[in-house]
């Protein structure tokens, strides 16, 4: 948005410059400024060090080094440019190699930039007990993460996609744009951090923190609830398979909603699948191991027989990237949390799984045998 001057008749337009045509420099003017007044990027920051490249085997810089009333270090990256080029990229670079920093390499560093600036060193440990409320060194609770403030005119739009992404995962990255104006000689900088945006930023950590608790009480609940309804589900419907005989004497009830049924076939496997989530199933037979997609390709030549076989037209899947093939059957119409309508939908699984063993059984088997022989 452009910026107005408000006059007594009118909104008059403040002119927009950049930072190159105004021959303003990234580290001679906006680094040295902002070095010494860290808060007009709104944040409460004590600058550590400017320049900072203590690794081996990397020329690379951090533009300005801080930490915050947290005690977390902060990276900020900067650039006089109106896209911010690709600085998300080094500010992850850059936090990686400073994560595990130390007070004492803190404390080191500081007073070695307060001598640079003209000022004594040995105020470095002192002043940042005092912006951190310490009364001594917490190692424990130093730099127990890392943020990343990023400040430039302007954003790309790949930019902010890969910054917003990272704020999803819960990387802590923000961006600040400076943008220069010229009025009456002088020169203005409109300083707005657009990501994330201020007024947004409480309502974002509250739902973060929401999700997180629910996503723990859903956990929890799986972790007893859940898992004694699988194996309650299961034990049902291996009741109804076993008088077949088809299944290996070892096979069990498990504590997930989809179950391989042991037949005696290694290269393939039987299995079903409910869900609590929703009213469906199904049953599918996989086709791996090192002849897998061949081995689905010999039963798709058949695929009329076994359809017929079968009652019911299947579906044919081949995944090249896991070199496998599947063919599966999907049930509708049933919920597996009514545990009235259980025994019915015990008998509809089992009869599925039967149904499609004994389908695909005559072209199987032989490719079995023909697999022992090799």
């Amino acid at each position: 948005m452009p910026l107005f001057e408000m006059t007594a008749d009118s909104f008059k337009q403040i002119e927009a410059g950049s930072f190159p045509n105004l021959g303003i420099g990234e580290r001679s003017d906006i680094q040295r400024l902002l070095r010494t007044q860290i808060d007009v990027l709104g944040d409460e920051l004590h600058v550590l060090t400017e320049e900072f490249g203590d690794w081996e085997d990397s020329k690379r810089r951090i533009d300005l080094l801080a930490v915050d009333k947290k005690a977390q270090l902060v990276v900020v990256e900067l650039k006089r440019t109106y896209d911010g080029g690709h600085m998300e990229l080094q500010a992850i670079r850059y936090a990686s190699m400073v994560a595990a920093m130390t007070f004492d390499r803190a404390v080191e560093i500081h007073a070695g930039f307060l001598q640079r600036m003209g000022k004594p060193p040995g105020e470095a440990k002192a002043g940042l007990l005092k912006f951190l409320g310490w009364h001594e060194p917490d190692e424990e609770n130093f730099a127990g993460d890392v943020r990343i403030v990023l400040v430039s005119e302007g954003f790309s739009k790949e930019l902010t996609t890969a910054v917003l992404w990272l704020r999803d995962r819960e990387i802590d990255i923000r961006c600040i744009r400076l943008r220069p104006y010229v009025a009456g000689g002088k020169t203005l900088i409109d300083v707005q951090q657009i990501i994330p945006l201020p007024e947004a930023q409480d309502y974002t950590v509250r739902l973060r923190e929401k999700e997180q608790k629910e996503k723990q009480n859903r956990a929890e609940r799986w972790s007893a609830d859940s898992q004694q309804l699988c194996v309650d589900y299961w034990s049902g419907v291996l009741d109804e398979i076993r008088p077949s005989g088809i299944l290996e004497p070892d096979v069990k009830p498990i504590r997930k909603e989809d179950m391989r049924f042991k037949v005696g076939w290694p290269d393939f496997f039987l299995k079903a699948y409910f869900s609590r989530r929703a009213p469906k199933g199904g049953v599918w037979l996989d086709c791996r191991g090192d002849s897998g997609i061949a081995n689905y390709e010999a039963l798709k030549a058949h695929q009329a027989e076994i359809e017929k076989a079968f009652g019911e037209p299947l579906h044919w899947d081949v995944d090249e990237d896991r070199e496998s093939g599947s063919v599966s059957c999907r049930i509708t119409g049933f919920d597996a949390n009514d545990k009235s309508d259980r025994p019915r939908q015990y008998k509809l699984l089992a009869d599925r799984v039967m149904k499609l063993y004994h389908a695909v059984r005559p072209f199987v088997d032989p490719l079995c045998k023909k697999g022992d022989a090799e």
